[in-house]
This record gives C-alpha cells, structure tokens and sequence, in this order.
C-alpha cells in the first residue's frame, strides 16, 4: 500500500530518535531540517551524531530503550537493527498515539521519510513507498537539476504578495497567473 503524502508542521512536537548511529545520524540530519526539539536515547553515538548533538544542543541519553520512553513525544524513530525491540516500540507508540518511523523495517512504520528537495521554503518529496529508496534519491537529484536557479527569489515575492492582497478568487486566478507566467518565462530559457 502506498503512503499518503503529507507535510507535517513540527512546532511544537517533541521527536525522540532510539539509536545512536550512522542511520540514526541520517535522520537526525534530516529532522534538523525542520525541528530542533528532538531527544535521543541510544546505547552508542557515532561521532558523526555527538557533533550534531553537540552543535544542535539536543537533549541525550546513553542508554537503551526503557519502556515509556515515547509517552511524552509526537514521533518517535527506531533507528536500531533489533527488529524485535522495533516491534515492541511500534506496538507500544499506538498507546501514546504517537508516529513511529522504524528504519528499514516498513511493517513498524506509521510514516516513512522520503527523499527532498529543501531550499528554504520550497520542499519536495518523493517516495516509491519503501520499493525503491536508490530510485527516490536519482530522482531527487535530477528533480534538482530542473529547479530554476531564482526560485526562493520568486517565492518570496509570492508570499509577500499573497499576504498584501486581499483573499478571495481574484486573488487565486492572479497569482496562479503569474506562477504559470514564471515557469513558461524559465522553462524557455
């Protein structure tokens, strides 16, 4: 089955990540792109994640996982090669109603992370539901060959236009306007 694509606002939403790893650094990496408030809990840290943790200020501990650990988090990931303990916290995070994200392991996933694109605000994400993560990363970087070089530029002034103008159909029908204008205006180029 594939995964609803959404985009989840993390203000406000502590994370926790179980691991201490290269894996577990990968998506403190990527988790770094939008939030700051993440714990993390792991018997080990690579150097690579102590320098995040360090340069970031996170909140860590070294130790394993004790049950209860995520009643207090919105997401949690398991980024931990025990499959069983993936298991008993993906089981455990339905108590807590919270997202669960094992790494590798898409049967213990209530989400999973896509490959992006981030440049300021613009995000885009692929994802081939955990087929194919080497096909979503090729195409990711393609994707960002075909982005134009001015895009945040023109964000911005969308944005700023789009909080002057008063609401409503005119509105829309403008700036979906000057957004078509913009890709013909880039992709003839």
């Amino acid at each position: 089955m594939s995964y609803f694509p959404a985009f989840l606002k993390l203000e406000n939403k502590k994370v926790l990540i179980v691991g201490g790893g290269g894996v577990a650094s990968n998506k403190l990496k990527h988790l770094l792109d939008f939030t700051s408030d993440i714990s993390i809990i792991a018997l080990e840290f690579s150097a690579d994640m102590l320098k995040l943790i360090e340069e970031n200020s996170l909140y860590f501990e070294k130790r394993g996982y004790n049950r209860g650990d995520i009643k207090d988090f919105a997401i949690v990931i398991v980024a931990i090669d025990d499959i069983s303990l993936q298991a008993e916290i993906f089981e455990e995070s339905k108590q807590y109603n919270c997202l669960c994200n094992s790494v590798d392991s898409v049967e213990y996933c209530d989400f999973i992370f896509p490959s992006y694109i981030k440049k300021d605000d613009l995000t885009i994400a692929v994802s081939t539901a955990g087929a194919s993560p080497a096909i979503a990363k090729h195409l990711k970087r393609y994707l960002q060959k075909l982005l134009p070089s001015d895009i945040i530029n023109f964000l911005k002034e969308m944005r700023e236009l789009r909080k002057s103008l008063p609401k409503g159909k005119e509105r829309m029908q403008m700036l979906d306007t000057k957004a078509q204008n913009y890709f013909k205006t880039w992709s003839s180029k």
